[in-house]
């Protein structure tokens, strides 16, 4: 009878799911890994998104990231790099006021940053926070805040992002996050496809704002799901291409 009594209990012990309590750094590490991000470091990353072509080129901590598009009868080329922010138009460079240098090289880092997360998320600057675990449509996500030192943070240190994690693929299918340049504002994206190319991940999100300002960023998650968000935009990256350096 012990020995039946025995067997049982190490039965249910050997089919009992183990709990592992990761870390946050620990779950940014999966999802890179899962995401295929780590292989953004020696990358050469070119992409449409709406009527501007981007490309970026990075090699282990030195990078160049380029914008380009046709503006009225001129061609424009932008592109900020470890030593800067350079425009050019129809091929010649110009002077930027130092004013708008921030401006632009903003708007580039921005599309470029959003498009490879989540690499990035292990840059010295970043603070990493695990939140309690949720559901999002009945889903399990780890769910994450990120913040930014001032040193080595940007201009824009102060923004806050939100992160949901698939539990099961460590995939980010959901981020939110709240900004303060143009008077500021929130933001939640929701995964609308996924896309591997050469192992690297690509998302469209469905692009939401909260009908008022008392969605709190933390709650964005819920504010999905009681439809309590307005669409203002898709985020859709066209022509990728990807090769290694």
């Amino acid at each position: 009878m012990r020995l039946i009594y025995i067997l049982i209990v190490a039965l249910f012990i050997s089919c009992k799911p183990n709990k592992v309590n990761l870390t946050a750094q620990e779950i940014i590490d999966k999802s890179i890994y899962a995401s295929g991000a780590h292989k953004v470091t020696t990358s050469e990353i070119s992409f449409q998104f709406r009527d501007k072509k981007y490309k970026a080129i990075r090699k282990n901590g030195v990078f160049k990231l380029f914008k380009s598009f046709k503006q009225d009868t001129v061609f424009v080329d932008e592109f900020i790099s470890n030593s800067g922010y350079q425009k050019f138009i129809n091929k010649k460079p110009i002077t930027v006021l130092d004013s708008m240098i921030t401006v632009y090289s903003n708007a580039i880092n921005s599309v470029h940053y959003f498009s490879v997360l989540p690499f990035g998320l292990n840059d010295k600057a970043v603070n990493k926070k695990l939140l309690p675990s949720n559901t999002v449509n009945g889903i399990p996500y780890y769910k994450l805040e990120i913040t930014f030192e001032k040193s080595g943070g940007g201009e824009d240190f102060n923004d806050v992002f939100i992160y949901w994690v698939n539990q099961k693929t460590y995939l980010i299918d959901y981020l939110a996050y709240a900004y303060e340049t143009n008077v500021g504002g929130k933001r939640f994206r929701a995964l609308k496809e996924q896309r591997f190319v050469k192992g690297i991940r690509f998302v469209d999100y469905y692009n939401y704002k909260p009908v008022t300002k008392k969605n709190e960023l933390i709650n964005l998650d819920k504010s999905f799901e009681n439809s309590e968000l307005v669409k203002v935009s898709e985020i859709i990256l066209e022509d990728i291409e990807v090769d290694f350096n």
